[in-house]
């Protein structure tokens, strides 16, 4: 993959699935069968399109390299496509967001305050490190290492970022095997937290939702700090909230 020139944070996605993948199914990734991939891709239902994206990616491209250059058969290629609705911003719940910080412990509960004070993905989130917190003559903002190896700056409150450069020096989730926890287990956790069919890209989309309802409506702002290459997907994102379309309908209807 570093061949392909793959980000450094892809190559550890991939791996990560492939690790996972054996160790959920108990079976060796070379001779696995195609119903052995769609079982472990339907397992992570719970995670969100997105998640199983990655994981059929990962498997994907192993069992593409084993075919090239180990002569292996490759059930992946027959794994369908993952789609994912697009279209509607699905901002978490106001009353989700309340239920999510007051059950969880301290470490789950951090993560919930990244993704709903400061935007970042659950990949985002598993990299953070104490000293991605930076302060200028503006205020306190954080170092967010993002898709392709960008890096964007994200505002933080004074209090979130008195809170994080109290914490041990190095990453503020670490892990056993690759020196911070997965994506996939920061979602796993930040999910489990929330209520039944919320899910930890919902903080983002809250995230991305209010920064737009309440930061003048700026498109291109919303879009640089949730660090998409794209507006047409920072749109996908800001949605209109409920209160506003019931002022709407009021007035409207003359109430």
């Amino acid at each position: 993959m570093r061949a392909a020139r793959k980000s450094e944070g892809t190559i550890y996605q991939h791996s990560y699935q492939l690790r996972r993948f054996a160790h959920t199914t108990g079976a060796s990734p070379t001779p696995a069968s195609l119903e052995q991939l769609a079982g472990y891709l339907a397992s992570l239902d719970h995670l969100g399109a997105s998640a199983r994206r990655t994981a059929r990616q990962a498997l994907r491209g192993f069992y593409a390299w084993g075919e090239l250059v180990r002569g292996w058969d490759n059930p992946a290629r027959h794994l369908p496509p993952i789609k994912a609705p697009r279209g509607v911003a699905r901002p978490a719940p106001e009353h989700s967001v309340r239920v999510g910080l007051s059950t969880s412990d301290e470490r789950v509960r951090l993560m919930i305050r990244l993704a709903v004070s400061a935007g970042l993905r659950c990949r985002e989130i598993c990299q953070v490190r104490t000293s991605d917190v930076v302060r200028d003559l503006v205020g306190w903002s954080l170092i967010v290492h993002g898709k392709g190896d960008k890096q964007r700056l994200v505002p933080l409150s004074d209090a979130l970022a008195h809170e994080l450069t109290a914490l041990p020096a190095g990453y503020l989730f670490p892990g056993r095997i690759s020196g911070h926890l997965s994506p996939s287990r920061v979602s796993e956790l930040i999910s489990d937290a929330l209520p039944p069919g919320v899910t930890a890209h919902q903080l983002r989309h809250r995230y991305g939702t209010r920064a737009y309802n309440l930061g003048g409506k700026d498109l291109r702002a919303v879009q640089t700090l949730l660090g998409h290459a794209y507006s047409t997907t920072t749109e996908i994102y800001v949605g209109v909230e409920d209160d506003a379309i019931r002022r709407a309908a009021t007035a409207a209807a003359g109430f």
